[in-house]
């Protein structure tokens, strides 16, 4: 029997990178899948293929609150409940304090930190009657910190504590909160930064020797989501090659 089968599973940041590839996990693991993301078209060419029966494609921005509202309705309208949510969309904005604009560092927060917020205060009340779980894509950035990526270092480093508050709170009721971290993944976000100098500086510092692939962090995923994580909560698990493992100090 399929893990997820006859479970409703809502992906956001579901057209593209890590999110597509557990949007697919989840249905090649027989859940009813609500793929959630900004790009309309992306979604339908990204996952149009998946049985109609267990798949909607709802195209929404989760930084607005009734946008999240409509995608966890049209989870219940559809498929009558909601047993995992994934919060993994988000956007990127480089710059230090000086760089970064009033309205970048506004616009990272409200998808990185305010998306979250909404589409688990709207699905909480659902998964309170199904006992079930949220998954958030927080990062190696919500753990420490870059240079030159001020927004974006704050936003997942709100996630991580968001993860830690939400899992005390939620724990009472059966729900389940955890994330992932992950560090330099081959997705399009990361496209621009995959030249030959800065891939050799992460090989420098992955153990591994590899950026991570986006089928790495879904497999994560959906163990955090599983009932094999059933005493799992409040978790920021690095997935990052080893990455976390160093004091920093250089190769010697």
């Amino acid at each position: 029997m399929p893990r997820f089968s006859g479970k409703t599973v809502i992906v956001t940041g579901a057209a593209s990178g890590i999110g597509l590839a557990t949007a697919r996990q989840f249905s090649g693991e027989g859940a009813n899948l609500v793929a959630v993301d900004l790009e309309a078209d992306e979604l339908k060419q990204a996952l149009g293929d998946l049985p109609p029966e267990r798949t909607v494609l709802h195209p929404a921005d989760t930084s607005s609150q009734d946008a999240a509202v409509a995608a966890v309705e049209a989870a219940v309208n559809r498929f009558r409940g909601v047993d995992v949510l994934i919060n993994n969309a988000g956007i990127i904005r480089s710059g230090d304090v000086e760089a970064t604009s009033e309205e970048d560092f506004a616009a990272v927060l409200a998808v990185n930190v305010g998306g979250y917020f909404h589409m688990a205060k709207a699905a909480m009340p659902e998964l309170r009657k199904t006992r079930g779980a949220i998954v958030m894509t927080s990062s190696v950035s919500g753990i420490g910190g870059d240079w030159g990526m001020l927004a974006y270092n704050t936003s997942k480093g709100a996630v991580t504590n968001m993860v830690r508050a939400m899992a005390m709170d939620a724990g009472e009721h059966g729900v389940r909160v955890n994330a992932v971290n992950p560090t330099f993944t081959n997705t399009g976000m990361t496209e621009d930064s995959q030249d030959e100098e800065t891939l050799a500086k992460f090989m420098e510092r992955i153990p591994m020797k590899r950026i991570g692939q986006p089928e790495d962090i879904a497999k994560v995923m959906l163990f955090l989501a599983s009932d094999e994580a059933g005493f799992v909560t409040g978790v920021n698990l690095p997935v990052d090659g080893g990455l976390s493992a160093s004091n920093g100090q250089p190769p010697q």
